[in-house]
């Protein structure tokens, strides 16, 4: 059997559960560089284990299609799997049903299996599985289409008495069996189902549900948790070929899906299919020079950006876990599962330079949920079974400005109202989808969300209990919404409301302490919390006070207006002094101790955290003060030392493109530190050459003569075949189809951007 149509010759052996990463590039090394492909340089395995919190998952899946899958196991250091995996119903979270195939007899709802030799790119996977004890082996082939996948499951031992089988259950639901046909829903959260339609090209001997361990023929259905229905095959069935489509509108709807997608059993058709999708997509990033693993860093990282969201839209029509409705699309994809607090960062940027049409639907998704949630108010972390209003502030506003601000079609009124709304009218406390109450009114008064002393009751019930008030997170993060709304409102030609959402942008500054140079929480008499340590004071996760990040951190959070912030500390010097000392600060206790309380806060290089989105520009702000060849070391080194081909090569939990958008970026040069704002800082090519091809379809091009992990100083520039003396370049220069060429060398070129004329502008 060929498992990939580019690498013949490698075996699924050659990827064993013991060798993993390595191995797996070990492999596609022994192949010319010339011969691969973009989805070969994809290593899905890279950050299976994870530092601290949640890792990645290997997930096959077509870009942001609705059916994504991984191997139903905690990570990659787990020996059993919990039987092959139906559909992925929330990014990193959930899964629904679940296949057991076998022929020793034991059929159950909830099986486990051995495994080994597992090989698996962004469109298949191959493993082989037995019982935990070594029995009935069988090999197990998968490839993936949009909304239908197909199953190759290859019984390996067979004995009279014992005949294949396949069990297919579902976790809290109904399963049906009639003959060819497997049917059936499962419930998740907030009403919302997922459903499932499955035949196989082998006509079963028997068909049923199963009770007390054997398959009830006179049964078609059965609702409940864990009910299960099983095929049986004659004996001496070596191989069943099983096909499904999946749905969120009906079973109907799945077999539709399923019917349109394959039309037969041909697996390797549909592989063939899937490594063409990944190919077309991935292919918009070329890159020439660095190293083998570079590339697929890069490449890997890319992949990731497309896990979310999500399209729902089936045949027209999606359903809404929003309102809870069916709807037609209207010619519209509808988009979901994408969790904006992480995302809007680079990942929304991105998309907007690679694929304009899918950011398009993708916003008017979010004001689709707006409307259908009843309140008009943006999301902030919507996903399959709704809006969980999960983390802090209201960033969807971000990706709207950065739309506005980039030629990005939007519907710019509705949009506006639905952002207004979602930060004036829903309360600013965390995790609350209620109501503005009394931190809200206090915020609106006072220009800062006011934090408990210690020992102080919580008096707004819209506080979560765990979440707590993060007020200084708050402040900064809806401090930044509000220019992002102002920018909105400029465009409309709302001026007043302009002036005053700017007025509001300055909100930071109420919480900036003068003595200390950190944004210090301050209770609601306007006296600051003292006595105070910015790195460990608040709590788990600092979320009395800040949100999954400690103050060292949060003191850079003012990506609107970074010139205001070195004003605030004094001037350029003491700005860079005090961006050095995040770099080189100790964590001021144990490994244990530290991250005990601050789990998300890994990654660490000082008290830098490379492993949570709020410190992704960080690196890029020596530009601001003119010294860019710091933010060339930075981001070189912090690309190097945390982000590798290696099965802990992510810092921290990766949010469906929420960091690894960053290193795409990083990767090819340049970083959009402020959403909203269209230009983007230079930073340090890893490549020699690196072509974007952008939505337009021009191709912007960055040529860094003599880049190696040595040369990552840049000591001229040219843009366009002009000399460029400037930290950044304009969103309109790079959609244009520029040509960005970089001289670089071992050694900082220290005059080089470092005018005061050279730094990235606050507006345009």
């Amino acid at each position: 059997m060929n498992h990939n149509h580019k690498l013949i010759g490698i075996t699924a052996g050659c990827l064993s559960l013991l060798a993993g990463a390595a191995v797996f590039h070990a492999c596609i090394n022994a192949y010319a560089a010339d011969n691969r492909e973009p989805v070969d340089y994809v290593n899905p395995y890279i950050g299976n284990i994870s530092h601290l919190l949640v890792p990645t998952f290997p997930t096959v899946q077509l870009p942001n299609s609705m059916l994504r899958v991984y191997p139903e196991r905690a990570d990659y250091t787990s020996r059993l799997l919990n039987g092959l995996p139906v559909i992925v119903t929330n990014h990193r979270e959930r899964s629904a049903f679940r296949i057991n195939p076998g022929h020793d007899g034991a059929m159950a709802a909830v099986k486990q299996y051995s495994y080994d030799n597992e090989y698996l790119t962004p469109y298949e996977f191959s493993v082989d599985i037995a019982t935990p004890a070594g029995d009935d082996p069988m090999h197990v082939h998968y490839a993936v289409s949009n909304q239908s996948a197909i199953y190759d499951i290859d019984f390996e031992s067979s004995e009279p008495g014992k005949p294949a089988y396949i069990a297919v259950s579902t976790g809290s639901g109904r399963i049906n069996v009639d003959g060819n046909h497997i049917s059936g829903w499962q419930q998740l959260p907030n009403d919302t189902r997922v459903y499932v339609y499955m035949d196989v090209d082998k006509s079963p001997t028997a068909a049923g549900i199963l009770e007390d361990g054997s398959v009830n023929t006179g049964l078609g259905s059965k609702e409940g948790d864990n009910a299960c229905a099983v095929w049986q095959f004659a004996d001496g069935t070596k191989d069943v070929v099983l096909r499904y489509g999946v749905s969120f509108i009906s079973e109907e709807q799945a077999a539709l899906n399923l019917s349109r997608e394959i039309k037969d059993f041909n697996l390797e058709d549909v592989s063939a299919k899937g490594r063409k999708v990944w190919n077309d997509a991935l292919g918009r990033i070329e890159v020439k020079g660095g190293s083998e693993d570079q590339k697929t860093v890069l490449y890997s990282s890319y992949y990731r950006t497309f896990e979310r969201p999500i399209c729902m839209s089936e045949d027209g029509r999606y359903f809404s876990a929003f309102d809870g409705q069916v709807h037609d699309d209207e010619g519209t994809p509808f988009y979901t599962d994408d969790w904006i607090w992480d995302t809007y960062r680079a990942a929304h940027p991105l998309r907007i330079l690679l694929d304009s049409d899918r950011e398009e639907a993708i916003l008017a998704s979010f004001l689709r949920m707006a409307d259908q949630m009843g309140t008009g108010w943006m999301p902030t972390f919507p996903e399959v079974n709704g809006d969980s209003r999960r983390m802090n502030s209201n960033h969807g506003v971000a990706s709207v400005a950065d739309a506005v601000a980039k030629g990005i079609r939007i519907d710019t009124l509705r949009a506006y109202e639905a952002c207004r709304k979602g930060i004036e009218e829903k309360t600013l406390a965390p995790w609350s989808g209620n109501p503005a109450g009394w931190i809200d009114e206090f915020y609106a008064r006072n220009g800062y969300i006011p934090a408990l002393r210690p020992g102080e009751k919580e008096t707004d019930p819209n506080v979560h209990g765990w979440e707590k008030r993060q007020p200084v997170a708050v402040t900064l993060g809806t401090s930044y919404d509000q220019w992002c709304l102002a920018r909105i409102a400029q465009a409309l030609g709302k001026t007043d409301d302009a002036a005053r959402y700017d007025s509001c942008a300055l909100n930071y500054r109420n919480i900036y302490n003068p003595a200390t140079a950190f944004f210090h929480p301050k209770d609601k008499d306007g006296r600051f919390i003292e006595p105070f340590d910015y790195k460990w004071d608040g709590g788990p996760g600092a979320r009395e006070y800040y949100g999954e990040n400690n103050g060292w951190i949060y003191r850079w959070d003012v990506p609107h207006n970074v010139p205001d912030l070195i004003e605030l500390m004094g001037g350029k010097e003491n700005f860079v002094e005090n961006l050095d000392r995040t770099f080189c600060e100790p964590l001021g206790r144990g490994k244990y101790e530290f991250y005990s309380k601050l789990p998300d806060h890994t990654g660490n290089v000082g008290q830098f955290s490379m492993a949570n989105e709020p410190s992704l520009h960080i690196p890029y702000l020596y530009n601001y003060a003119g010294m860019p060849w710091k933010t060339q070391k930075a981001i070189r080194d912090l690309l190097k030392m945390w982000f590798r081909n290696d099965l802990m090569g992510i810092p921290g939990d990766e949010d469906g493109g929420g960091m690894t958008s960053f290193v795409v970026f990083s990767s090819l040069g340049f970083y959009p530190v402020t959403p909203g704002l269209p230009l983007y800082n230079i930073g340090s090519p890893q490549f020699e050459h690196a072509s974007v091809r952008l939505s337009n379809g021009n191709t912007f091009e960055i040529v860094a003569s003599g880049a190696s992990d040595t040369n990552k100083y840049i000591q001229s520039a040219r843009l366009n075949g002009k000399p460029w003396d400037k930290s950044w370049i304009s969103h309109e220069d790079v959609m244009n189809g520029g040509k960005l060429e970089l001289e670089m060398g071992a050694r900082p070129n220290k005059s080089w951007a470092s005018g005061p004329e050279s730094v990235p502008p606050v507006l345009m």
